[in-house]
């Protein structure tokens, strides 16, 4: 087990899927972290030097990640509907926020959108 920013990887996934199975890092981010330190995107976690896995673990610590990202999220949700914005009625309502059709598939968006948007 490789242990990445308090995470513990199995040997075998890939230094790229670690990378982003963090919430607030996408797959760009991700590659720009493996070309910075040079490796290579099919790499695996267990033929990572230590070396490179602190250095990993530092660079992460200074991102914004996880709970620090969802409550940016939550906050900016919070800052529409407070000023009530059209995409922040969206949100409150539960209903597709980014023009999508209401028709066919209202159902999937309000299950797909049951964060909590209210605390």
């Amino acid at each position: 087990m490789v242990m990445i920013f308090g995470v513990n990887f199995h040997e075998q996934k890939l230094v790229r899927k670690a990378l982003e199975s963090f919430y607030g890092l996408g797959p760009q981010t991700a590659a720009r972290i493996l070309a910075k330190y040079s490796i290579h995107p099919r790499a695996k976690m267990g033929t990572l030097p230590p070396k490179v896995v602190t250095a990993l673990t530092a660079e992460l610590s200074t991102m914004t990640l996880e709970s620090d990202a969802r409550k940016i999220v939550q906050d900016n949700i919070r800052r529409l509907r407070d000023m009530g914005a059209y995409r922040g009625r969206r949100h409150a309502m539960n209903l597709p926020v980014r023009g999508q059709k209401t028709k066919g598939q209202i159902e999937t968006a309000k299950k797909l959108n049951k964060i909590d948007r209210y605390g």
